[in-house]
């Protein structure tokens, strides 16, 4: 039996949790909650000490893995790589399934996000495009081509 008994969330760490959190609900996650850490809990799993942060817990209608949406108040930000490519070191993309690829490429276009190469196809199967998002999240949309 596995150790492992499912994969609850994954973690992005941003500057501007609004902006952020209103990308992702504009993708179709639903906010689960918004709360503000600090104390022994976050000093210990972090390793962090006197550290305070503000999160969003995001999640796909229905329910599913979670999406956690960080910013720091204390310590501050450390920059990253502003604009990341996918072959750079560290979380690379988060990859959602959709249903109508191009209308959400179309949306996310007219709000200022765009393509980072263009709309692929693969075996047949799946169509697939990577979208930059706030604060250069790369997030990838994936189609089942029926």
């Amino acid at each position: 039996m596995s150790p492992i008994r499912r994969f609850d969330h994954v973690g992005i760490t941003v500057r501007d949790l609004d902006t952020v959190t209103d990308f992702f609900v504009g993708l179709g996650f639903e906010a689960e909650g918004r709360t503000v850490l600090e104390g022994e809990f976050l000093d210990t799993v972090i390793g962090i000490p006197d550290s305070r942060t503000e999160i969003v817990m995001l999640r796909p209608p229905g329910g599913g893995t979670g999406l956690e949406l960080s910013s720091f108040i204390r310590p501050d930000h450390e920059p990253g790589s502003p604009d990341p490519m996918p072959n750079e070191l560290g979380l690379r993309n988060v990859t959602f399934e959709v249903d109508d690829l191009q209308a959400i490429v179309d949306r996310l276009a007219a709000d200022g996000y765009h393509l980072v190469g263009g709309v692929g196809q693969y075996e047949g199967i799946w169509r697939m495009a990577s979208v930059r998002g706030p604060e250069g999240v790369l997030v990838n949309l994936a189609q089942r081509i029926d």
